[in-house]
């Protein structure tokens, strides 16, 4: 029966193999408090490897920069998309990080015969899809598309501070930061908060308590 939005990895192991492309796919932005959850999905080129490939939480903003190009540069294809902070709320961070996995996938320019997932849950997918728990770490598609997710969200980010410079975007990129849960309390939440989120949540009671 495969009428979950989601599957568990378990689900999903195959004693079978296909030759042919095989896609990364990683997400950033599970945990902050605001802007939207990007997912990446990237095939790469064998003929043109890229070194340096890792988990994006362990580079540095420089060398993600620089990977991004690159990435960008020799990908044989790849895709970036997002779930907004209205399908957040509306479906839940964790369905809408699956619908913004299965967004990525379905918009590479090319149709691999298998997907590689970070994590232990996959997106409904219409092709072979294995999920690989630290596969950001262990296979070189997903760390790229880890590192593709993560600069495209940090960019989301710095723009959403230029439009709202007494948050702090900049510096915690939406995470659940002092400095945020004070701007939080201060300043008052904004539409790219996520209500559902305690902390905003929270906010959002507060607010309608003082204007009440």
């Amino acid at each position: 029966m495969r009428s979950k939005k989601f599957l568990k990895a378990e689900q999903a192991k195959f004693v079978w193999d296909a030759p042919g492309l095989v896609a990364g796919v990683d997400e950033a932005g599970r945990g902050p408090l605001a802007g939207p959850v990007v997912a990446a999905a990237v095939i790469l080129d064998d003929r043109s490897p890229i070194k340096g490939l890792a988990d994006s939480k362990v580079l540095t903003a420089l060398r993600r920069e620089r990977l991004y190009d690159e990435i960008r540069a020799k990908a044989l294809c790849c895709s970036v998309a997002l779930a907004s902070v209205e399908e957040i709320d509306r479906l839940n961070i964790l369905q809408a990080t699956m619908l913004a996995m299965q967004r990525a996938v379905n918009g590479l320019r090319l149709k691999p015969t298998k997907v590689l997932v970070d994590g232990n849950r996959l997106p409904p997918l219409n092709v072979l899809a294995e999920a690989i728990v630290s596969g950001d770490s262990l296979v070189p598609a997903i760390s790229a598309a880890s590192i593709l997710a993560k600069v495209t969200r940090d960019r989301m980010l710095q723009a959403m501070h230029a439009e709202y410079p007494g948050y702090g975007f900049d510096r915690h990129k939406g995470y659940g930061t002092a400095q945020h849960l004070k701007a939080l309390e201060t300043l008052g939440p904004l539409a790219v908060h996520r209500r559902s989120f305690a902390p905003v949540a929270r906010a959002w009671a507060a607010r309608t308590e003082t204007t009440a």
